[in-house]
C-alpha cells in the first residue's frame, strides 16, 4: 500500500470518527483530541490510540466499540484496534477550535 493510500484511507477513518461521540457531550471524539494515534499498515489493518476525558468514563466500553465498528466500516479497512491509553492525559488544549468554542471554553 502506497503512502498517498494509506493518507486517503486516514482522511476517511478521520471523517468516521467525527460521527463518535460521548453521550454526555456533544462534540464528537475527534474533536475534543480523544484520537492521540492513527497508524494505516500495509496490510489495511488501522492501529488507533485514543483515550478519554476521564479515566472513569461510564460510555468506555460503548464508544470504544462504536469507534472500532466504525473503522472496520471504511472501505479499504480489513481490521482495526483500538488501544485505551491514558498518556498522556487529556485535557481541554487537545480540543480543537471548534470543540472549544461548542462548549463554551473559548
Amino acid at each position: 500500500m502506497t503512502q498517498e493510500e494509506k493518507n486517503k484511507l486516514e482522511e476517511r477513518i478521520v471523517d468516521v470518527l467525527k460521527t463518535v461521540y460521548d453521550p454526555e457531550i456533544p462534540v464528537n471524539i475527534y474533536d475534543l483530541g480523544m484520537i492521540y494515534k492513527i497508524d494505516v499498515q500495509d496490510n489495511a489493518t488501522v492501529e488507533l490510540e485514543m483515550t478519554f476525558t476521564a479515566p472513569n468514563c461510564p460510555a468506555a466500553d460503548y464508544i470504544l466499540e462504536d469507534v472500532r465498528t466504525k473503522v472496520e466500516s471504511v472501505e479499504g479497512i480489513s481490521g482495526a484496534n483500538v488501544n485505551l491509553v491514558f498518556e498522556p492525559a487529556w485535557d481541554q488544549s487537545m480540543m480543537s477550535e471548534e470543540a472549544r468554542l461548542e462548549l463554551g471554553f473559548d
